[in-house]
């Protein structure tokens, strides 16, 4: 059955539900129309009225990528979008690859620690590397006003322009706020403010308590108004308004009876029937001359009240059949509990000799607990009903106070390098319970779809995984000091250095070149200041460089195109087919204080993915053993 013909519908009545390649249907005004093949020589065959719908499934028809709103600029059959999709520059994957990292737990750091850092290495080894760039981000992240607040400098508040320039303020509550302030400085405290005082010493902050107070007299005049209504009413002047016998509790207020007028407005008619003496039958019709009755009813209403002292009355009371830990609590009858404070100056100690903290290991102590741990170092717990148990711990350091934007970098930026965290890595994913005092870090690298699998393979599985003890092999002796590493896998294919660069953040190969290759090269001499492309690979033709610049990896381009601007353009003619592109957002804030997120720009760049490696073989270096026959040992 065809489809209903709507009236949008551009068809005749005939093509509609017609889908033969040999129609000999006669043309026909409104009703059916000549066949025709596609003009794109897909080979489909319709009637002439179809060709705009079939224009949107066309294979052959040109489309752009599914991807350009993210910047994909390709126009391609529709046929190719999903074998496109697979190499669409706009198609990025982010590498959620997710790595722990233990403090190193010990007061002083071990010996181990502080010769890898003064070793002079050829190649820096693999492990040091990754975990010098995790404590430098590390050490970024953590704020000090995040971690104490307390001892942040303040920085004093420039007055307003209500204050200082006699501008009035923008609405009443600043202008009260401002003026109950400032008679509070100037004025001493009132006879109220004594009387407070006096009967409860624990009040500190008299300027809330000059709030609430404004609060609970403005009530207090409402209910004074009330009263002073009631006895300028002639209905209820007549009455008598009797004093509660006890002004402290609180009594039931009696309902006024209905006058003389009120009480024949009420149904008397109708009787009044009790459905449990009734059967039946006689329910019914009672229920039904009830609801026939149409007259209006008499609405209860609360014309006179009476203001009424209300009690606070706290109803907690600890259960008789409770009983306390002996062990948190011994004979509690007995006992007098006192709440007292500790300070620093109950040791009896000089401030100038308690000794100071270390910024760096009471920064990390205080972000394992304060985010990871369920025990904060300042927490309040109850162990039960009775008794709270309230930690306190202070710090003292020698840079205190911090700046507002003071992090932990800033503080270790003029010390010497020393190393915090362990060089070992464990590889945990999200699925997996973490520990609750290891730091984590992510990759957070960005690739294209047809690149990540390389990069997970041969970073992540074949590198960063192995890298203690298989890919790199350190002495035994270790972990009495020794630094000895010695690096075991080579690609199988060309042999290259593996190292990584702290700025990228990444894993990078170094193929080895050849002395052989350098022969008859001689270094050129610039005579002028400013002169470009002197070089023997700049005077190529640029067609020539285009075609060395394909075989090149994605890292390589990147820094090829960071040397010169004509290498900048060679790489640029590179990026639709070997680069990638995303979206840079900006926050946009409205002058109503709305904000949205916003695409700014298209940025195109290249991945800092290496070239890939497939397999790799044991690199010919001499045994571990043989470093333990050296004479030292």
């Amino acid at each position: 059955m065809g489809r209903l013909k709507t009236q949008t519908s551009k068809l005749h009545r005939h093509c509609e539900s017609c889908h033969s390649r040999r129609c000999k249907t006669p043309i026909e005004i409104s009703v059916s129309c000549a066949i025709m093949s596609c003009r794109l020589l897909c080979g489909a065959v319709f009637h002439l009225c179809k060709e705009e719908e079939h224009m949107l499934l066309c294979p052959n028809d040109r489309v752009p990528c599914l991807n350009v709103e993210y910047g994909c600029p390709f126009i391609m059959c529709r046929s190719n979008v999903a074998k496109h999709l697979t190499v669409c520059p706009a198609s990025v994957v982010s590498c959620s690859m997710e790595w722990n990292r233990w403090p190193i737990e010990e007061s002083e750091t071990p010996e181990f620690y502080e010769n890898i850092l003064k070793e002079n290495y050829t190649q820096e080894p693999l492990d040091l590397s990754m975990a010098l760039r995790d404590q430098q981000h590390l050490f970024h992240s953590l704020k000090m006003k995040t971690l104490f607040p307390e001892l942040i400098e303040k920085v004093a508040e420039e007055p307003s322009e209500g204050a200082v320039g006699g501008v009035p303020l923008s609405n009443g509550v600043d202008e009260a706020s401002a003026s109950s302030s400032a008679e509070m400085e100037e004025d001493e405290l009132t006879q109220e403010e004594r009387e407070e005082l006096a009967r409860n010493p624990t009040v500190v902050n008299l300027e809330s308590y000059n709030i609430w107070e404004k609060m609970f007299s403005m009530e207090l005049s409402g209910c004074k108004h009330t009263i002073k209504s009631i006895g300028q009413n002639p209905e209820t002047s007549r009455k008598e308004i009797k004093p509660q016998a006890n002004p402290s509790r609180l009594e039931v207020l009696q309902e006024e009876l209905p006058t003389k007028n009120e009480s024949l407005d009420a149904a008397t008619d109708i009787p009044q029937y009790n459905a449990c003496e009734m059967d039946e039958d006689k329910f019914l019709i009672a229920s039904s001359l009830f609801a026939c009755d149409t007259r209006p009813r008499k609405k209860l209403v609360y014309q006179h009240l009476e203001p009424m002292k209300i009690k606070t009355v706290r109803t907690f009371k600890v259960p008789t059949s409770f009983k306390a830990k002996q062990s948190r609590i011994r004979n509690p009858s007995h006992n007098k509990k006192v709440n007292s404070s500790v300070d620093t100056s109950d040791l009896g100690v000089e401030m100038d000799d308690i000794p100071k903290w270390d910024e760096v290991q009471a920064t990390l102590l205080c972000s394992l607990e304060r985010e990871l741990r369920g025990h904060l170092i300042a927490e309040s717990r109850s162990t039960d009903a009775l008794l709270v148990d309230i930690g306190t711990q202070t710090y003292d350091f020698y840079l205190a106070p911090f700046k507002a934007e003071t992090s932990l970098a800033h503080i270790t930026a003029d010390r010497a390098l020393k190393l915090h965290v362990q060089i070992q890595a464990e590889s945990i994913t999200r699925r997996h319970n973490k520990s609750s005092s290891a730091f984590t870090y992510l990759c957070n690298h960005i690739f294209r779809r047809d690149e990540f699998h390389s990069h997970y393979k041969n970073v992540h599985s074949d590198i960063q995984s192995c890298v203690s003890g298989w890919f790199e092999q350190r002495c035994p002796l270790a972990y009495l000091g020794c630094t000895f590493i010695q690096r075991r896998f080579q690609p199988s294919s060309h042999r290259a250095i593996v190292f990584y660069d702290r700025e990228l953040s990444t894993f990078c190969l170094r193929p080895e070149v050849s002395d052989t290759l350098y022969e008859g090269i001689k270094p050129v001499t610039v005579e002028r200041k400013r002169a470009r492309n002197t070089d023997a690979l700049s005077r190529l033709p640029f067609e020539v460089l285009v075609h060395v610049a394909g075989f090149l990896d994605s890292f390589t381009l990147s820094q090829l195109a960071l040397v010169s601007r004509l290498m900048r353009e060679v790489c640029r003619t590179l990026l639709h087919d070997r680069g990638m592109v995303s979206l840079k957002w900006e926050k946009k804030i409205y002058s109503h204080s709305g904000w949205c997120w916003r695409a700014r720009k298209r940025v195109w760049q290249f991945s800092n993915l290496f070239s890939t490696v497939d397999s790799w073989c044991f690199d010919k270096l001499p045994p571990i053993s043989e470093h333990l026959k050296q004479p030292f040992f």
